[in-house]
């Protein structure tokens, strides 16, 4: 009466003792009427199902023993009843702080360790932001001088621009052909300087020559005018010598059907 007294909860732990004690004799007289229709229905039945019918039987069996062991376990053990003094409070409470204090800690470390992750992005987003807001300053202050340049462009000044352009190529063409007219006079003269005299019918008669130069100047003059037939007429005034030199230098081309007729080469295509 007086342990009773000291610890109430004592009365209601015995008594679940027996509660389960009972659950396991009940559960062991039903498998037991399990058993016993099982047998009855082995007499009934064939060779056929036999064998599944010793499986389930098989089965049964097995339960029926480990439910016997453990409800053997269960009437062997004596429940152990702790008395609840001040002492033993203090030591479940402190033992309930240290698993509360280890599971708050274990919090406390996913989450700081949420947070340096966190950031961690916050911090590669900032630079990210700041190189698109630099970008951006960039190329609106690129748009800016764009804008400016197109407001400022005028088709006077397109023009003029270009007419400059082309006097200057023309001015660059006139030196061009004046440096190679005097290198043709100075290493491709005539043969008696402007004049030769031919014989044609029996009958003596002056004939014009022309300069490489000239002849140069002919066949570029054909080419760019008439590109669909750039090829010219080989005349008396070609010295044929020079005719010779541009054909098998590579400098001009005879005519496939027409030997007297000659073109410049493309080179420029």
């Amino acid at each position: 009466m007086n342990q009773q007294d000291l610890d109430p909860d004592s009365t209601t732990d015995v008594g679940d003792v027996t509660n389960t004690e009972e659950e396991l004799i009940r559960e062991c007289e039903e498998m037991w009427k399990d058993m016993e229709e099982c047998q009855n229905k082995l007499s009934l039945t064939g060779t056929e199902t036999l064998t599944d019918l010793n499986a389930k039987l098989s089965l049964l069996i097995m339960q029926v023993k480990c439910l016997t062991a453990e409800l053997s376990q269960w009437q062997k053990k004596t429940p152990e009843i702790i008395p609840l003094t001040e002492d033993v409070l203090l030591t479940l409470g402190k033992e309930e702080f240290q698993k509360l204090r280890h599971d708050l800690e274990m919090v406390q470390s996913t989450m700081e360790s949420k947070n340096e992750k966190l950031k961690e992005d916050l911090e590669r987003e900032q630079r990210w932001l700041d190189e698109q807001q630099q970008i951006m300053e960039s190329l609106n202050v690129l748009h800016n001088e764009l804008k400016n340049k197109v407001e400022t462009f005028s088709e006077s000044r397109v023009f003029n621009e270009l007419k400059t352009k082309l006097l200057n190529v023309k001015e660059y063409k006139e030196k061009l052909l004046i440096t190679l007219g005097e290198f043709l006079e100075d290493h491709f003269p005539l043969p008696d300087g402007s004049v030769k005299k031919k014989k044609k019918n029996i009958q003596e008669s002056t004939v014009q020559l022309i300069t490489l130069h000239e002849m140069l100047e002919i066949l570029i003059n054909r080419l760019f005018d008439v590109p669909h037939d750039p090829y010219v007429k080989i005349t008396d005034s070609f010295w044929p010598p020079y005719v010779e030199l541009l054909l098998r230098n590579g400098i001009a081309l005879r005519h496939p059907e027409d030997p007297t007729r000659i073109r410049l080469e493309a080179f420029h295509q």
